[in-house]
């Protein structure tokens, strides 16, 4: 059998995969069994930050690999501690947490939020407050938080204790937190899998105010929206905001799994001995990569994104068979007047992979896609709207 038919025959059916194998690539560019070649606008959704194969990555987590691929939490490795103290320096945040995926991450946000309020004002407080139209991942837990229906359907009974609320609705949040005596509020700032949809600036200031006033943690979920991907190193950093605790992951560990949830100093001392772990959070090798991201996500590059991403807001806005561009940095959604779906299938067919989110065309670019590279795929996405 081949791979595809390998893959339908053992693999769980829980993806509907494009008809394309990828065997190897460089930058932003793949290759499939064939050789015809692609330009990868989607960076394996959001994780691949330098691109594929990228040479510095390859020599930090083949050095790694060669020292010590792995070591218990029972004992100190290097690369896990330089990594933290990295993430802090940034971030102006405390503690870290390392896990494997951004749905762990939130859960360790959660426990965070919960076990604050618990320790203050006892176990009655605990709802934690989530926006309609978020998506913070696929464990019972997680998907409880996700304020999206369709998602809870099959798996009933979810993790009591999430009430969601409409997005850039004050009032709504400040209503649910009181009704429910809540512990904390967690956002994302654009809401990735919903569409790429940016809350309101205002309305991210008005949540973190409501919930310094009110001792309530805020979290902000840069699980999709982090390391570089607006444009700032984390989203929040576009809004002059701080929360009390990040997640994040994807792009962090350039393509190997890598989750963190970064804690400030208001909570810097809530998870002690024996509160939380993960067998493989904080990985050597996982985490001498993405030393080798983090580093590179300087100014330099980020007012690279930053210049790109207005382009293609410029160009994609005045381009036939495009309603409306959404999102911020390297995280795009287009509006299209033909199905997303049969937009992406078209430039597929002509070499350029895209994603979809909702109804939209999703892009998601490596950070460092050079121009000419970029150039070309827009031109072929512009062709497949008309």
């Amino acid at each position: 059998m081949n791979t595809k038919e390998l893959d339908k025959t053992y693999v769980a059916g829980t993806y509907k995969r494009f008809p394309v194998e990828i065997v190897s690539g460089k930058g932003s560019v793949v290759k499939d069994p064939s050789g015809k070649t692609y330009i990868d606008m989607g960076s394996g959704i959001g994780v691949t930050a330098f691109g594929i194969a990228d040479d510095v990555w390859q020599k930090a987590v083949t050095d790694q690999i060669s020292k010590v691929q792995h070591m218990s939490n029972l004992y100190y490795t290097q690369p896990c501690a330089e990594l933290a103290s990295m993430l802090c320096k940034r971030t102006g945040m405390s503690k870290v947490f390392f896990c494997n995926s951004g749905a762990e991450a939130n859960e360790c946000a959660i426990k965070v939020g919960r076990k604050y309020a618990s320790d203050r004002y006892g176990a009655g407080r605990h709802t934690v407050i989530t926006l309609e139209n978020s998506f913070h991942g696929r464990t019972l837990t997680t998907l409880a938080a996700t304020g999206q229906d369709h998602y809870h359907e099959l798996f009933q009974p979810l993790t009591p204790g999430f009430v969601s609320v409409p997005a850039n609705d004050i009032d709504a949040l400040r209503t649910a937190a009181e009704k429910y005596n809540a512990a904390a509020v967690m956002i994302e700032c654009i809401q990735g899998e919903g569409g790429v949809v940016p809350l309101n600036a205002e309305y991210i200031k008005e949540v973190r105010e409501f919930t310094e006033q009110n001792d309530i943690i805020m979290i902000v979920d840069e699980v999709q929206t982090g390391n570089g991907r607006t444009g700032m190193l984390y989203s929040y950093m576009n809004f002059g905001i701080v929360p009390d605790v990040i997640s994040t992951a994807k792009g962090l560990g350039g393509g190997l799994p890598l989750g963190a949830t970064l804690i400030s100093d208001k909570c810097k001392d809530v998870l002690g001995f024996g509160d939380h772990g993960s067998t493989f959070g904080g990985n050597p090798v996982c985490c001498a990569g993405a030393i080798s991201i983090l580093s590179r996500i300087d100014e330099d590059l980020l007012e690279s994104v930053r210049e790109k991403s207005a382009w293609l807001f410029k160009t994609f806005s005045s381009a036939p068979g495009i309603e409306s561009v959404s999102g911020m940095g390297f995280m795009i959604g287009l509006t299209t007047t033909k199905p997303a779906s049969e937009v992406v299938a078209k430039c597929m067919e002509n070499g350029v992979l895209c994603l979809t989110a909702k109804d939209k065309v999703r892009l998601l670019p490596a950070l460092n896609i050079p121009m000419d590279v970029l150039g070309k795929a827009i031109e072929t996405i512009k062709n497949a709207c008309v």
